[in-house]
């Protein structure tokens, strides 16, 4: 599916075209407008689900204390990579979007902005991040390329698969191998199983999302997981939802956390079932309102490690 987004946009809800409101007056507000929704700074959840991971596999790598230059390092080269992610994205879906009708008002489909002003964007943000890991070591600067990469072949995967989440996943996740590379100089075989389950979490939230433009997608023929699980995908989503608990209990366990880690895995686990409530019908806005809830689950899990790191030193 595309990259997420925080907001459903029925037919009656989508904006006019912004150079007729009085608003935006001038071409310059009209430019900075589009270029903030081709980024989507103005919808952050992305920002969220590709933090959260980032953040878990800094505090494991950095045992509770993380080093602060490498923690904001990471923080900001999460938000670059996922504005570049989304300029990509959208030069990718742009002879697609004016097709659906939550994403018929981005700025590549309104024309304002051009496809090669997209990928200017992309290799800018790119090279920004690339620029923030030199201050790292060469193992986290050689494994930067792979994030690269993967950030800018998963938006043409829907072309070519059913699960593009896959791709998504690896891009997402990226960032826990190399935490525990500018930390440790090193990547044990825990921190891999860590990378494994923040892929199977992409596809969790993803199918969600993917469950909102369902019938959009089967009309101009998008390949998406949740076209592909079908009449299942409520049993499949929840069975990767146990797995992935389960990997992050092994996790915890590997790491030597303690029960207040655990009781963040339990807030987690409710959030799954809340979000299996809300997908239970399958209508687009509480599939929508489901994706948008795992940013608890990241969130939970992420303050119940910090909290154990801090009551059970390493």
């Amino acid at each position: 599916m595309r990259v997420p987004e925080t907001k459903i946009s029925q037919p009656s809800e989508l904006p006019v075209e912004v150079a007729s409101s009085p608003a935006f007056a001038t071409d310059w507000r009209v430019r900075f407008d589009a270029y903030v929704r081709l980024i989507r700074l103005n919808k952050p959840i992305g920002i969220f689900l590709l933090m959260w991971p980032a953040l878990w596999a800094l505090w494991l790598a950095g045992e509770g204390h993380p080093p602060w230059q490498v923690a904001i390092i990471f923080v900001l080269g999460v938000v670059l990579m996922r504005s570049a992610g989304c300029a990509i994205n959208d030069f990718a879906d742009r002879k697609l979007d004016g097709h659906v009708a939550r994403t018929h008002a981005r700025p590549l489909a309104q024309g304002l902005i051009s496809p090669a002003e997209a990928v200017a964007v992309f290799l800018l943000l790119s090279l920004a991040s690339f620029g923030l890991v030199l201050f790292l070591n060469w193992q986290t600067i050689a494994m930067s390329v792979v994030a690269v990469t993967l950030a800018m072949i998963y938006p043409f995967m829907k072309r070519f698969t059913h699960v593009p989440q896959l791709f998504l996943g690896a891009a997402f996740g990226w960032a826990v191998p190399m935490a525990f590379t500018a930390i440790q100089e090193t990547i044990p075989f825990y921190a891999w199983v860590l990378f494994v389950t923040t892929v199977i979490w992409a596809l969790i939230y993803d199918t969600q999302y993917a469950m909102v433009d369902r019938e959009d997608d089967l009309k101009i023929g998008i390949k998406s997981s949740a076209i592909l699980f079908g009449r299942w995908d409520r049993l499949i989503v929840g069975l990767l939802q146990l797995l992935m608990l389960l990997m992050l209990i092994w996790v915890g366990l590997q790491a030597g956390r303690g029960t207040t880690f655990f009781i963040g895995l339990a807030v987690a686990a409710g959030f799954s079932i809340y979000q299996q409530w809300l997908i239970r019908r399958r209508e687009p806005k509480p599939c929508f309102e489901a994706f948008l809830n795992n940013n608890y689950f990241g969130m939970a899990v992420f303050v119940g490690l910090m909290v154990d790191y801090l009551l059970r030193p390493a």
